[in-house]
């Protein structure tokens, strides 16, 4: 599970320090990457769509893995505003500043929050991400990994006195609770809801799966993964597909283009350097099995990119 887990990229591409006094309403449109907040003072009602409200209090944190539209509320009810709409002041590169105070109103009783944009991409466990829930709170783990309350602390502190840094503190200390929250989960069987986690828990199995990470572009076939396992043909192809649902030259597909894509995408690689760096000696048959994973041509991939990021494509 560790060698899988090193997968695992996580790490806050901007954050905002708000400072709000109630009654607030924020909305936070859908993105990209996924949404963490950890409330510094005060409260907010977390609305997910299709989801009863979920009250945060000061200490808290919570990781909306897959970015969808949501909401903060200083309480249920209250008029919604899009956080595009505040105005931010610019702290340090990727770091910036929300206030939205009634000067008449102690300050004591503002609500703090910082909320952040990450980078969640668990290119090996992409499985995983579709599986997680709408969002993963801290409160879930506290009795398991008591070591969090102190970098909770930590960050409550750092909210509050706003020392010289703090802004590149919080956000350190934030890549760390979030990537200790989704760990948390990986390590409580996900639910029970993932065919790979019951994998990695076969040491025969957990063999085959991390060779496939660590060499995706390998030359793989049914008898080289058995034989990894110690076992027939017959017998591998069947544990592996009862287990993780799919066969085993299927997985290696799907685990090849998740890669491609970020590679293509947001990395910026040659198209046919990446088919080359996959196993592939043919660039046609490399963009057919990706469209057939992705949905779309890799070209597709890398225009996206390109016109979300200028000047990133290599």
């Amino acid at each position: 599970m560790s060698e899988v887990l090193l997968g695992m990229r996580l790490r806050g591409a901007s954050y905002s320090r708000l400072r709000l006094t109630p009654p607030f309403g924020l909305r936070l449109p859908e993105g990209s990457g996924a949404r963490f907040h950890f409330i510094g003072q005060g409260e907010a009602v977390l609305l997910l769509p299709d989801m009863p409200p979920r009250r945060l209090g000061a200490g808290d944190a919570v990781l909306i893995p897959r970015g969808h539209d949501h909401s903060l509320l200083s309480a249920p009810g209250v008029a919604v505003r899009d956080i595009a709409s505040y105005t931010s002041q610019t702290l340090c590169k990727a770091f910036c500043e929300i206030r939205d105070c009634n000067a008449e109103t102690c300050r004591t009783l503002d609500t703090t929050i910082l909320s952040g944009v990450m980078e969640l991409d668990l290119l090996t466990m992409h499985p995983l991400i579709a599986l997680m829930p709408e969002a993963m709170s801290v409160g879930a783990l506290l009795d398991r990994q008591p070591e969090m309350r102190a970098m909770l602390a930590a960050m409550e502190a750092e909210m509050a006195q706003d020392r010289p840094g703090s802004a590149g503190v919080l956000a350190r200390l934030a890549d760390v609770i979030a990537a200790l929250i989704v760990r948390g989960w990986v390590e409580c069987g996900c639910d029970e809801a993932s065919g790979v986690i019951t994998a990695l828990r076969d040491p025969r199995l957990a063999r085959v799966l991390v060779a496939l990470h660590r060499e995706p572009g390998r030359d793989w076939d049914v008898p080289a993964m058995a034989s990894l396992m110690g076992a027939s043909r017959s017998v591998f192809s069947e544990r592996f597909t009862a287990i993780v649902g799919v066969s085993p030259l299927r997985y290696v597909t799907d685990l090849r283009m998740r890669l491609a894509a970020q590679w293509i995408g947001r990395d910026g690689e040659a198209i046919a350097a990446v088919a080359h760096r996959l196993g592939y000696g043919s660039q046609a048959a490399f963009a057919r099995a990706f469209k057939r994973v992705i949905g779309v041509a890799p070209g597709h991939v890398r225009r996206m990119n390109a016109a979300q990021h200028p000047g990133s494509a290599g």
